[in-house]
């Protein structure tokens, strides 16, 4: 038995499905089914495309995976490839996983290969929508479609804390903090990776809402309208937060240059500070004879000078606060 399911008129009727009855399924007029496979064997996709009629390109791109979010119309059938995403706060890293979806007049066909995946989430969204099930495979499409966008709002969501977390670490932080670094650009990546998931996800979308372009009922168009401003939403947040972590990073190379310059300018004064007893020792150790020659008082008169030129050059370089 394969993962799956078999609706009749909109109702679940049977959980699990016997590859041998997918010819009987796929003709059947009063069934909507949805079959799942997890890293199939070549035989096995050669099996569901001769079913379904697949083109063998298509068939191909499920199988080997890592094509592009997009959507193909064929003659019999709709070709769909779609990443889910989750952040893991503790690797900073996106994980993703690749759904090679096939759309057919009564039938939903995924193919992925992660068997660890929870399809709890999905499984769920379609129960609780058990009132739009009988509007057939249009509503377990629409259901399978809208968990993979809401899945990208979780994960934006956890980008944006650690974007605001990132914002306060700046500011707090003075000095330089490679961690800090090592964090804007792991959230940077992130977001990369996340906006070339999602963005493509628009162009899935639009022809699903627009009835003239795709067969699907009037009553699904609108949810798939739902689904299309939820893709524009995440496409306009992708968009923010890649703005302001591009800011964040501007804004703490500036405060690094503010802080580099603040110890210029106190690594200068000192300087200027310490050059005033080396000029006027450096005089005095001339082999000549000066005002004070070989006197007690020439060498006071070097010393009062050296602490009031130094001390008047410390208080000046305090009120211009460059110490």
């Amino acid at each position: 038995m394969i993962q799956g399911r078999i609706y009749r008129d909109g109702h679940l009727t049977n959980e699990g499905i016997s590859p041998d009855s997918l010819d009987t399924l796929h003709k059947d007029r009063n069934a909507v089914y949805w079959i799942d496979l997890v890293k199939p064997a070549k035989a096995q996709i050669d099996h569901i495309a001769a079913v379904l009629d697949l083109d063998s390109t298509h068939a191909d791109d499920a199988f080997n995976g890592r094509q592009r979010p997009k959507l193909e119309i064929s003659r019999h059938y709709l070709y769909i490839n779609a990443y889910t995403t989750a952040y893991d706060e503790s690797t900073r890293e996106v994980a993703t996983e690749e759904i090679a979806i096939f759309l057919t007049h009564n039938g939903l066909v995924t193919v992925r290969d992660d068997p660890n995946a929870d399809l709890s989430t999905i499984l769920r969204h379609w129960d609780d929508s058990a009132r739009a099930g009988s509007h057939g495979v249009d509503y377990l499409v629409w259901g399978l479609l809208d968990v993979i966008v809401d899945g990208y709002f979780d994960t934006l969501e956890k980008l944006d804390d650690e974007i605001e977390n990132l914002e306060d670490r700046i500011f707090d932080t003075v000095k330089q903090d490679t961690e800090l670094q090592r964090l804007t650009y792991d959230l940077r990546k992130a977001l990369v990776i996340v906006r070339r998931l999602t963005l493509p996800v628009r162009e899935i979308i639009g022809p699903l809402m627009r009835q003239e372009i795709v067969p699907i009922s009037a009553e699904m168009a609108i949810q798939f309208h739902d689904v299309y401003d939820h893709v524009m939403r995440v496409a306009d947040w992708t968009e923010s937060l890649r703005d302001l972590i591009t800011t964040l990073l501007e804004t703490n190379l500036t405060i690094q240059g503010n802080y580099m310059n603040s110890i210029m300018k106190k690594v200068t004064s000192w300087a200027a500070i310490i050059a005033v007893p080396t000029a006027i020792t450096g005089f005095y150790g001339q082999n000549i004879p000066y005002p004070g020659y070989m006197e007690d008082w020439g060498y006071w008169v070097s010393v009062g000078a050296t602490v009031l030129i130094s001390g008047g050059l410390y208080i000046v370089f305090r009120l211009r606060d460059w110490l």
